[in-house]
């Protein structure tokens, strides 16, 4: 993180003028250090107490350049440093302080590289799925706009092509990296990068023609979107399968209810399922709600049977148990 020189430049004059009155005034009237600080500081702040015994004539000449030379370059100092305090630049330069400490700590987060329209999509999903994430971005001022709607937004300013900038946000420990930049190039080249410094990895890249598909995935990405391709295709059908579009809408959080679909990996839960049929999870409502599917390694299983055996690498996706106001909402779509 850069330094604030708009405000060590002028405390370095300060400091300077001050080594200079206090060794010039030890050197030529022997004082020691506490007099030699005391007639320093009277003298460049023209505040005029007395004298700590009279100065010799090369004292005074001493005193003399220390006073035409301080004055101006003091009061410059001390207008800067109270710029410095009244533009906010200092409140902002201890929140990027606090905000690299909090982005140095974070462990199993998404890196979201670019903040353009489809950067903030992704940004408020996470936020919605409370999923923490760090967002790299090399316009600040597209960062200003955002972090007014979002204060508690976690970002590194550069560019995402750069290792550097990957590891400022933690790409070590991080779970997933998205890129959502405009240039195809640029994400081939982020996806390269993030590979290369996490194998481990989960990427997911934009793109904006099929030709860089392929180029995406032989640099390491795990899937590559194209949001015009996905922008069509579900316009289309919402026309030619209305009511389905609406519902998986509903489903997924798109809509304004917010999702009611989740999922839950069988080793992650806090009992040991593994071997068991599916009812005995269901006996003790550990779903949450309705099972839809469970997720294999050769695939989809669609409303499983209730013998079905559970294994450690399985997922459950299940609707959570509707509220009143969801079970409201879903009745007068239908009717």
């Amino acid at each position: 993180m850069k330094q604030p020189f708009s405000l060590l430049s002028p405390l370095l004059v300060i400091l300077g003028i001050s080594l200079v009155g206090i060794s010039g005034y030890m050197y030529i009237e022997h004082y020691n250090f506490i007099d030699a600080l005391y007639m320093t500081v009277i003298s460049i702040t023209t505040a005029g107490y007395t004298e700590v015994r009279p100065l010799s004539p090369t004292g005074r000449l001493f005193t003399v350049f220390l006073l035409v030379s301080s004055f101006t370059t003091f009061a410059y100092a001390l207008a800067l440093i109270t710029q410095y305090i009244a533009s906010g630049e200092l409140s902002h330069y201890f929140k990027q302080r606090k905000m690299a400490n909090q982005i140095d700590t974070l462990a199993n987060h998404v890196i979201l590289c670019g903040l353009g329209r489809s950067g903030q999509e992704a940004a408020i999903t996470l936020r919605q799925h409370k999923v923490p994430f760090i967002v790299i971005e090399q316009n600040e001022e597209r960062i200003r706009s955002y972090e007014s709607k979002d204060a508690s937004l976690l970002y590194v300013i550069g560019s995402a092509t750069e290792d550097e900038t990957l590891l400022k946000a933690g790409i070590k420990r991080a779970k997933a990296l998205l890129t959502a930049l405009p240039t195809d190039a640029d994400n081939v080249f982020i996806v390269l990068s993030a590979r290369s410094l996490n194998d481990k990895l989960t990427i997911i890249s934009r793109a904006s023609h099929y030709s860089s598909q392929s180029k995406l995935r032989k640099a390491g990405a795990n899937n590559v979107v194209m949001p015009d391709k996905i922008g069509g295709a579900h316009m289309a059908s919402i026309v030619s399968r209305p009511d389905i579009m609406e519902f998986l809408d509903y489903l997924t959080g798109n809509a304004e209810n917010g999702s009611i679909m989740d999922v839950k990996e069988i080793n992650k839960l806090a009992k040991d399922y593994r071997g068991l049929p599916l009812q005995q999870l269901i006996d003790d409502q550990l779903a949450e709600g309705l099972i839809v599917a469970i997720r294999t390694a050769s695939g989809f299983l669609v409303t499983p049977e209730p013998d079905l055996l559970l294994q450690a690498d399985m997922k459950l996706f299940f609707l959570h148990q509707a509220s009143a106001r969801s079970s409201s909402v879903l009745a007068d779509r239908v009717n």
